[in-house]
């Protein structure tokens, strides 16, 4: 037999029906509450989240996501917002001074060049 979730009963449980899911519904008759013992998890799994999210960060759009994994763009869209809210309003600062620093090969001159431009027209 189940057992209250309220009080913590496990006799004079009674069945008293059938919800919408298909489970099994009983009634205390200690509290005179009711309950479905055996909850199914709603939504998605976490990993269908962590992978939606990812290949947002790689640069596939809302609707290709939700094309290739079965679910609604607009609920990956949810789920990019949700994210985006809980980042920081900063990215996090080094402690101390930083020893190393990595650049991309840029170019940039201070002042004039020494030669002139042969694309330009004047």
């Amino acid at each position: 037999m189940s057992q209250c979730p309220y009080c913590q009963r496990t006799d004079q449980q009674v069945r008293v029906g059938i919800n919408t899911a298909g489970h099994q519904r009983y009634l205390c008759k200690g509290c005179q509450r009711k309950y479905t013992p055996d909850k199914e998890p709603r939504g998605y799994p976490v990993e269908i989240r962590q992978q939606a999210l990812q290949m947002y960060v790689d640069g596939l759009n809302l609707r290709r996501i939700g094309r290739l994994l079965g679910i609604d763009h607009q609920t990956v869209a949810n789920w990019v917002n949700a994210r985006a809210q809980a980042l920081p309003d900063e990215p996090p600062r080094p402690e101390g001074r930083v020893k190393v620093s990595e650049l991309d090969e840029l170019f940039s001159f201070v002042g004039d060049k020494k030669t002139k431009s042969t694309s330009s027209p004047t």
